[in-house]
Protein backbone atom coordinates (compact mmCIF):
# COMPACT_ATOMS: atom_id res chain seq x y z
CA UNK A 1 0.00 0.00 0.00
CA UNK A 2 1.91 3.54 -1.20
CA UNK A 3 2.43 5.85 1.69
CA UNK A 4 1.69 9.74 1.59
CA UNK A 5 3.80 11.84 3.25
CA UNK A 6 2.32 15.62 4.27
CA UNK A 7 5.17 18.00 4.97
CA UNK A 8 4.51 20.41 8.16
CA UNK A 9 1.88 22.92 7.37
CA UNK A 10 1.74 25.08 10.38
CA UNK A 11 -2.43 24.78 10.73
CA UNK A 12 -3.10 21.75 9.02
CA UNK A 13 -0.35 19.26 10.17
CA UNK A 14 2.72 21.09 12.33
CA UNK A 15 4.68 18.20 12.36
CA UNK A 16 4.29 16.81 8.94
CA UNK A 17 2.65 13.37 8.79
CA UNK A 18 2.77 9.67 7.02
CA UNK A 19 -0.18 7.89 6.12
CA UNK A 20 -1.69 4.70 4.25
CA UNK A 21 -3.48 5.16 0.78
CA UNK A 22 -5.30 3.16 -1.24
CA UNK A 23 -4.50 3.24 -4.76
CA UNK A 24 -7.09 4.43 -6.80
CA UNK A 25 -8.05 7.03 -3.91
CA UNK A 26 -7.54 10.83 -4.76
CA UNK A 27 -4.93 12.47 -2.38
CA UNK A 28 -7.80 14.39 -0.69
CA UNK A 29 -9.85 11.39 0.26
CA UNK A 30 -6.93 9.72 1.81
CA UNK A 31 -5.88 12.70 3.94
CA UNK A 32 -9.35 13.06 4.83
CA UNK A 33 -9.58 9.43 5.88
CA UNK A 34 -6.12 9.57 8.39
CA UNK A 35 -7.68 12.90 9.39
CA UNK A 36 -5.40 15.61 7.79
CA UNK A 37 -8.00 18.50 7.67
CA UNK A 38 -6.99 19.48 4.07
CA UNK A 39 -9.43 21.92 2.38
CA UNK A 40 -12.06 21.13 -0.10
CA UNK A 41 -14.15 23.87 -0.16
CA UNK A 42 -16.00 22.93 -3.26
CA UNK A 43 -16.65 19.28 -1.77
CA UNK A 44 -13.70 17.53 -4.00
CA UNK A 45 -16.04 18.89 -7.79
CA UNK A 46 -13.01 20.68 -9.22
CA UNK A 47 -14.79 23.69 -8.56
CA UNK A 48 -12.03 25.44 -6.80
CA UNK A 49 -8.48 25.41 -5.70
CA UNK A 50 -8.68 24.80 -1.84
CA UNK A 51 -7.01 21.71 -2.01
CA UNK A 52 -4.36 22.60 -4.18
CA UNK A 53 -0.86 20.48 -3.20
CA UNK A 54 2.28 20.20 -4.31
CA UNK A 55 3.41 16.44 -4.89
CA UNK A 56 7.40 17.06 -4.53
CA UNK A 57 8.17 13.03 -4.75
CA UNK A 58 6.42 10.11 -7.23
CA UNK A 59 4.19 13.38 -9.15
CA UNK A 60 5.54 11.18 -12.00
CA UNK A 61 3.07 8.49 -11.22
CA UNK A 62 -0.09 10.33 -11.18
CA UNK A 63 -2.41 10.09 -13.86
CA UNK A 64 -2.33 12.86 -16.51
CA UNK A 65 -4.22 16.01 -15.27
CA UNK A 66 -8.01 16.92 -16.66
CA UNK A 67 -8.15 20.13 -19.00
CA UNK A 68 -10.63 21.44 -16.37
CA UNK A 69 -8.21 20.25 -13.68
CA UNK A 70 -5.28 22.44 -15.28
CA UNK A 71 -8.02 25.41 -15.88
CA UNK A 72 -8.69 25.45 -12.22
CA UNK A 73 -4.87 25.29 -11.15
CA UNK A 74 -4.39 28.41 -12.90
CA UNK A 75 -6.20 30.23 -10.63
CA UNK A 76 -4.19 28.59 -7.19
CA UNK A 77 -2.24 30.30 -5.03
CA UNK A 78 1.37 29.12 -5.31
CA UNK A 79 1.28 27.15 -8.16
CA UNK A 80 4.55 24.79 -9.17
CA UNK A 81 4.88 22.68 -12.14
CA UNK A 82 4.34 19.81 -9.81
CA UNK A 83 0.90 21.15 -8.54
CA UNK A 84 -2.19 18.96 -8.72
CA UNK A 85 -5.72 19.39 -7.10
CA UNK A 86 -5.70 17.12 -4.48
CA UNK A 87 -9.39 15.76 -5.04
CA UNK A 88 -8.42 15.13 -8.71
CA UNK A 89 -4.75 13.69 -8.26
CA UNK A 90 -5.17 9.30 -7.46
CA UNK A 91 -2.85 7.83 -6.01
CA UNK A 92 -1.29 5.50 -8.03
CA UNK A 93 1.42 2.56 -6.67
CA UNK A 94 4.06 4.94 -5.99
CA UNK A 95 5.02 6.69 -2.50
CA UNK A 96 4.33 10.39 -2.10
CA UNK A 97 5.49 13.24 -1.15
CA UNK A 98 3.06 16.08 -0.54
CA UNK A 99 3.22 19.92 0.61
CA UNK A 100 0.24 21.72 1.63
CA UNK A 101 0.45 25.58 0.36
CA UNK A 102 0.36 28.23 3.39
CA UNK A 103 -2.30 29.53 1.79
CA UNK A 104 -5.41 29.02 -0.11
CA UNK A 105 -7.99 31.64 -2.18
CA UNK A 106 -10.40 30.41 -0.10
CA UNK A 107 -11.58 33.77 2.00
CA UNK A 108 -13.54 31.97 4.48
CA UNK A 109 -10.98 30.53 5.93
CA UNK A 110 -8.43 32.78 5.65
CA UNK A 111 -10.70 35.00 8.26
CA UNK A 112 -11.48 37.81 5.33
Amino acid sequence: MPKITFLPHQKICPNGVTIDAESGTSICDAALAAGVAIEHACEKSCACTTCHVIVREGFESLGVATEKEEDMLDKAWGLEPQSRLSCQAKVATRDLVVEIPRYTINLVSEGH
